[in-house]
């Protein structure tokens, strides 16, 4: 594990400390085990095209995101974006105009792996079709050193769910992965009812959940909410993500889910990206929340 004590200690020494965090998923062991120690990073909820308050610097908080993170190092195996690449807009055109601009700046991160997946503002107005003309599929699955990734999609629907033909789909995935594999998700909303009246929820959530908890070792990374939070559904551990252009409030903290202040005092606090170490000794993921510039409070 020397080489994630290395980067520990040049984070620690380039100021981007942040908040650690140990998902409450058991360790793995035997044949599904990580054949090496690696890390991925998770970005979330840029909202390319948000202009005004609460953020002075809307267009500058995602350049500064992607020049922090190619100051990892190493750097990551790979990085996903678990959705609301761009704000969301009902000119088709402008819709394009914003996902095309996003690629153009996320073409500028040094890691050359990255997994895309929309959020609510990317796809729930054209059910994903512009999304899907330069990201892809909303919907796959890889592998990756060990561990089984799956991204499901639970936005395209504008209910908010994933469907029945997608959760045929997670079943048959699942159906191919050995049982001793861990798997990872990501999702943009939260597949349970974290907060129903704000839209954080999956309609059809649990039915996903179902199908997952048969495995031993599952842990569920996503976004939407712009903060972070981490809940447990019997044994597989829930991890939403900072976003990178506002805060949000903690469920049910105030009348209505408005993005809170821009601090003059802490600019970037609340917005940021995370890092996810998957350690062939340990008994966890190691999470480590990061700000969007180093020097960032």
């Amino acid at each position: 594990m020397k080489h994630i004590i290395d980067r520990r200690e040049f984070l620690k020494l380039a100021g981007l400390g942040g908040v650690a965090f140990a998902s409450g998923l058991a360790g793995w062991a035997g044949a599904g085990q990580p054949k090496e120690d690696f890390y991925f990073v998770q970005m979330s909820d840029a909202h390319w095209g948000f202009e005004g308050p609460p953020n002075p610097d809307a267009r500058g908080t995602l350049p500064k995101a992607v020049a922090a993170v190619n100051g990892l190092a190493p750097p990551p195996d790979f990085i996903v974006f678990t959705g609301d690449l761009t704000h969301t807009t009902d000119d088709p055109v402008e819709r394009r105009r914003r996902l095309r601009e996003f690629k153009g700046i996320i073409g500028g991160l040094h890691v050359q792996d990255v997994h895309f997946m929309p959020g609510e503002h990317d796809a729930s107005l054209d059910h994903g079709a512009a999304f899907q003309e330069y990201f892809g599929n909303t919907h796959y699955s890889f592998d990756h050193k060990g561990l089984h990734f799956i991204v499901l999609d639970n936005v395209s629907d504008p209910a908010g769910r994933i469907g029945d033909a997608q959760l045929a789909w997670l079943s048959a995935d699942l159906g191919k992965t050995a049982q001793n594999v861990p798997i990872v998700v990501f999702t943009h909303r939260p597949l349970f009812d974290l907060y129903p009246q704000w839209d954080w929820t999956t309609r059809d959530g649990a039915a996903a959940i179902a199908l997952l908890m048969p495995r031993a070792h599952v842990t569920v990374f996503y976004g939407h909410i712009h903060q972070e939070n981490h809940h447990m559904t019997g044994h597989i551990a829930h991890h939403a993500a900072r976003s990178l252009i506002y805060p949000l409030p903690a469920p049910g903290s105030q009348p209505k889910r408005e993005p809170l202040p821009w601090d003059a005092a802490h600019p970037y606090r609340g917005l940021g990206f995370r890092q996810v170490d998957a350690r062939s000794t340990g008994q966890a993921f190691d999470l480590q929340e990061f700000p969007v510039e180093r020097g960032a409070s």
